[in-house]
């Protein structure tokens, strides 16, 4: 059985990954982390600062808030426990902390634990290699109008995809308010929509002469991230230490 303590506990994707790993028997929470403790009644003790917790476990997944970075990575660093980071809104310098801690314990990094997204970044590095010398290329993304980081996680790392694909320099570019020129070639443009219960949708355009290509991934339910964090916890329990994310898993390396 797979013993996870669950970052994040009281927050919406702790309480999607709490009743969506109820029935599964393979699979224990043994523990919560949460700034607000009492929130929810929970079948695990939640303990608002991690220092607190003693109880024994294979793996954490971290699905809280970024402010919360810092103890995170300090209690797993101090228990030697492989970590799941699929908390967004990370900084760059977070994301190279993780990638020194990286050489002290597994970590499993995603900014989207959905199996399908992770497909699409495979679809648009190809797409991106054969119509970057044609084509202009844009992400729009909508969310909830409760989510508060802009651009979202997952358009960075469609963005930063579609780069490393690029022959040329690219540049991000946030919207174009207040811009009095033309579009560059090596453009790529991020737009977010804020609204409504939105879960989670993310367009690649390709713009091209005469012809448009759309690449798009629609989340329809929380659901699909607690799975995809389940399976990145599975993957990552008895893994040497590194960095892996889910090109990795599906990839079986």
């Amino acid at each position: 059985m797979l013993k996870i303590i669950l970052s994040g506990c009281n927050g919406t994707m702790g309480q999607v990954i709490k009743q969506f790993t109820k029935d599964d028997d393979s699979i224990k929470i043994v523990a919560g982390l949460d700034k607000f403790p009492e929130k929810y009644n929970n079948n695990f003790p939640v303990y608002e600062n991690p220092r607190q917790c003693k109880e024994e476990a294979d793996v954490i997944i971290d699905f809280s808030h970024y402010s919360a970075f810092r103890e995170i990575i300090t209690f797993a660093k101090q228990h030697k426990l492989p970590l799941v980071m699929a908390t967004t809104g990370l900084s760059d310098k977070n994301e190279k902390q993780l990638q020194l801690l990286s050489k002290e314990i597994p970590i499993f990094r995603s900014a989207n634990m959905s199996l399908g997204v992770n497909v699409v970044l495979d679809l648009i590095y190809r797409a991106t290699k054969s119509l970057e010398d044609s084509f202009d290329i844009e992400i729009i993304e909508a969310h909830h109008n409760k989510k508060v980081d802009a651009p979202s996680g997952t358009a960075l790392m469609l963005a930063h995809e579609i780069k490393s694909a690029k022959n040329e320099t690219s540049h991000f570019i946030y919207g174009r308010h207040g811009k009095q020129e033309r579009r560059n070639k090596n453009d790529i443009g991020i737009h977010a929509i804020r609204g409504g219960t939105i879960v989670g949708e993310h367009t690649i355009v390709y713009a091209g002469l005469d012809e448009i290509i759309e690449i798009k991934h629609t989340a329809l339910s929380k659901n699909i991230f607690a799975a995809g964090a389940i399976k990145a916890a599975k993957y990552i329990a008895d893994k040497e230490n590194g960095l892996y994310d889910m090109k990795k898993l599906l990839n079986n390396e």
